[in-house]
């Protein structure tokens, strides 16, 4: 959050603003005064005492009465007191201002400070009627009370000329206070959008490597999982199968473990990894991948007719390689000893198409926990890669997967 270094040198109303006519302040409570309020506040209450002082000594020359002179000086007194009301009811303060000017000229400097405060914590429709009324309480004075050494008239136009200045100058600077505050809010909103793109940012590293995460192990425990299931109903199946089996469970767990680490590697400090990253999967790995699938057991047809698989860009071979990594995946879970093709084609400009398709299995299959979760990101990913997936069962039973990646000229 954005604070003055020293609050205690604002105002109130910028050091915690609380006028609810500027922006951000509504519903807020009333803050204390500052120092520089208190110091502020002194000063104009001496101000209008002083004001009133000369006022009356010009009314006492003027050859008023000693009862008229008495009660003037104690309106102009009860006037400068009333100043230090002027930040919380600058309104009912600058009418009753208004009234007792009208007949006590040592009210005159309280009425033109109590213009300035209201013009500076008010809107300008109160301080345009305020105002007005202030001019005519002017006219009245110099009627009711005129000074032998100035005529009617320009007592009025003064009255008038001072009204306008102090009502200005208040103005002026409720505006720099109103442009301050907003630029104010405007920071606090700027620091919370930014800790909101952090946070969003955050998330969708997580997401990403989650996603990135279940696409490398779902295939790898897959693996597992068939040949432990082979072993398990197989008792009896002769010792080659089984070593070779059981090679396969090894050699899946440790290219699982290998992975893994690779992942968890993104989340680390800089200079915490133990030692240099595995190179990323691409067109060119596409034939690794198919025969771990065939050793595990899979009837698989690879169809590549990418002529140049190696200048594929990275992160568009890495996006196909997970998508044939997923759709092997699929079928390998939901429809285990059918035959599947693996298509790719391609070129620059046209982009790539990789599909994967498999038979109707032979039987009813188990249902796999969270099922579809896989497709999703695969969407995602091939989403935000610019191109499109699309995945449904065939006609005849089958099920397929078809994805189009963009690859520039």
């Amino acid at each position: 959050m954005i604070r003055a270094e020293y609050p205690w040198l604002l105002p109130s109303a910028m050091a915690d603003p609380p006028d609810p006519d500027l922006p951000g302040n509504q519903g807020r409570a009333r803050p204390r005064r500052t120092v520089r309020d208190w110091v502020v506040d002194t000063f104009v209450f001496l101000a209008a005492a002083l004001i009133g002082v000369l006022a009356a000594d010009a009314s006492a020359q003027a050859g008023n009465s000693e009862a008229v002179i008495v009660a003037d000086q104690l309106l102009g007194a009860a006037a400068c007191c009333a100043l230090w009301v002027r930040r919380r009811a600058p309104v009912s303060l600058a009418a009753s201002m208004v009234a007792v000017s009208a007949v006590a000229p040592a009210a005159g400097g309280a009425l033109m400070l109590s213009l300035f405060s209201l013009a500076v914590h008010r809107p300008f429709r109160p301080v345009a009627v305020i105002g007005v009324l202030a001019m005519v309480s002017g006219a009245v004075q110099a009627l009711l009370r005129p000074d032998p050494s100035v005529s009617f008239l320009a007592s009025t136009v003064a009255g008038v000329v001072l009204v306008l200045l102090m009502v200005g100058w208040g103005m002026l600077v409720r505006a720099r206070r109103q442009l301050v505050i907003a630029l104010r809010e405007r920071a606090r909103r700027a620091e919370a959008e930014a800790a909101l793109r952090a946070a969003q940012a955050q998330r969708l590293a997580r997401e990403a490597i989650a996603r990135e995460m279940h696409d490398v192990l779902a295939h790898r425990l897959t693996l597992l999982s068939v040949h432990a299931g082979a072993l398990e109903f197989r008792p009896d199946a002769p010792p080659a199968e089984v070593g070779r089996a059981a090679g396969v469970i090894r050699d899946s767990a440790h290219e699982a473990l290998q992975d893994l680490r690779q992942i968890i590697g993104v989340l680390r400090a800089p200079g915490d990894s133990d030692g240099p990253d595995r190179p990323q999967p691409t067109l060119a790995t596409l034939a690794a991948l198919v025969g771990e699938s065939r050793d595990a057991g899979m009837r698989v047809t690879l169809d590549n007719a990418v002529a140049d698989p190696d200048g594929v860009p990275a992160a568009t071979g890495r996006t196909a390689y997970r998508i044939a990594q997923e759709g092997l995946t699929n079928a390998r879970k939901h429809a285990p000893g059918t035959d599947v093709t693996l298509s790719l084609s391609g070129s620059p400009g046209e982009g790539i198409t990789v599909q994967v398709d498999n038979e109707a299995p032979a039987g009813e299959v188990p249902k796999v926990p969270g099922s579809g979760q896989g497709l999703i990101g695969l969407t995602e990913r091939a989403t935000l890669a610019g191109g499109r997936l699309e995945h449904g069962v065939r006609g005849d039973g089958g099920f397929r997967v078809r994805a189009w990646l963009p690859w520039s000229a």
